[in-house]
């Protein structure tokens, strides 16, 4: 099976990562682990990911600080923080930095593959923005055209329906006096009959 998304799981012990894989990995999902916050900015600034995972408490940076510089270069890749040490305080940092979703250990399968599916779908980053990297100029140019071309166009309207207006008008009343009885193709001679 082709993997279709590619997740990264940072997190200190193995095992969290090989779960990650043994769960997603049959699912069509491309687990990728990272085991420090370092390691995990690394990966990040040479390859892109859908969704990512994060542990709170790792040696070195913790998930937090990671998860800060990943939304400060890239907002809308959506993190999940997974800890064995939830506390009010680390959610409510984790909900102002706009994480997707707050998970605690020990996980399960269906957390894990629901979390990933809940991920996904909340991916702030909308498709032109996916490929905004490449064709962010050519955007640029495209909006400002549409800008430019708006009042002409709502001119062209303005001009355009009255003359359809009328024209519908003309047809209707034609069809009305055709359904009269009133000859509308043979001009009228002052001395017919009229009905």
């Amino acid at each position: 099976m082709e993997a279709t998304k590619k997740v990264l799981v940072i997190d200190d012990d193995p095992v969290v990562g090989k779960s990650f894989q043994r769960v997603l990995g049959g699912k069509g999902y491309a687990v990728i682990s990272a085991a420090s916050g370092a390691e995990a900015l690394d990966r990040l600034a040479r390859e892109d990911y859908d969704v990512v995972y994060a542990d709170i408490k790792m040696p070195g940076m913790d998930g937090l600080e990671v998860t800060e510089r990943i939304k400060a270069s890239r907002p809308w890749l959506p993190v999940v923080i997974v800890t064995g040490y939830g506390s009010q305080e680390n959610e409510a940092r984790a909900a102002k930095l706009g994480v997707a979703g707050f998970l605690n250990k020990p996980l399960s399968p269906d957390m894990i593959e629901g979390s990933a599916q809940l991920a996904l779908m909340q991916e702030a980053k909308p498709a032109a923005a996916k490929a905004g990297t490449q064709a962010g100029p050519v955007s640029f140019i495209k909006n400002v055209g549409l800008f430019i071309a708006a009042p002409f166009i709502g001119l062209a309207y303005v001009v355009a329906f009255p003359f359809i207006g009328l024209g519908l008008l003309g047809w209707l009343a034609i069809k009305a006096l055709a359904h009269r009885g009133v000859d509308v193709d043979q001009p009228s001679s002052p001395d017919s009959d009229v009905r």
